[in-house]
């Protein structure tokens, strides 16, 4: 009787683990989106005849992985293995940086250096990310150093761009949508580094 009485009960501790293994919630993936509405200069799309690569992007290790990571103390983050990105930040910044740029300048061609390694454009942005950091339902901070190199062996410009947005919301859906609002003000200002290249430097063709 009593070996039975064992039985049933590893029985239904097993069964119990079991259960509790299938409920683990499944993971949550998410994409970093381009501005929809980057303030673009429509008139100047039609002059602007060079093309840009963006990357590579360098970040911190920390946030360099899979998972989501949040801040939640002055010295405390949270690696959070229920929300991932669903592709390396590392890609995935430079993607949305090229996106940018292609409606803030109308370039000929703005493609991120992973899609075409043989590229050759006219400019190559260099982006070395500093800061990478949000906390849920507050803000997310991106703090960049690029640099924006022109193929014609010009000097090079420097810049530093420092974005702070608000999540608007609890969710992770809302602070994800905020690291693309901060990402479009650093692809505001290389665009504003690459015209004034251009301005300096007026290319052949352009305006043609």
């Amino acid at each position: 009787m009593t070996r039975a009485l064992l039985g049933i009960a590893l029985s239904s501790l097993f069964a119990a683990m079991l259960g509790g293994c299938g409920s683990s919630p499944e993971p949550r993936f998410y994409t970093l989106s381009a501005d929809g509405n980057p303030e673009s200069d429509h008139s100047e799309k039609a002059m602007a005849d060079y093309s840009v690569s963006v990357g590579p992007v360098t970040l911190p290790e920390i946030v360099d992985r899979p998972q989501l990571v949040v801040r939640v103390g002055a010295n405390q983050v949270a690696l959070l293995d229920d929300h991932r990105w669903a592709e390396p930040l590392r890609d995935g910044i430079p993607r949305v940086v090229a996106e940018n740029l292609a409606q803030l300048l109308g370039a000929r061609q703005v493609v991120s250096y992973l899609n075409n390694v043989s590229f050759d454009p006219e400019y190559r942005v260099l982006l070395d990310i500093q800061r990478f950091e949000s906390m849920p339902g507050q803000t997310v901070t991106i703090d960049a150093l690029w640099t924006v190199r022109p193929a014609s062996g010009g000097e090079p410009k420097r810049g530093r761009s420092a974005a702070r947005e608000q999540t608007g919301g609890d969710g992770y859906d809302a602070l994800v949508t905020a690291y693309g609002r901060a990402l479009a003000t650093v692809s505001r200002d290389i665009s504003e580094a690459i015209r004034s290249i251009e301005m300096a430097q007026p290319r052949q063709g352009v305006g043609k």
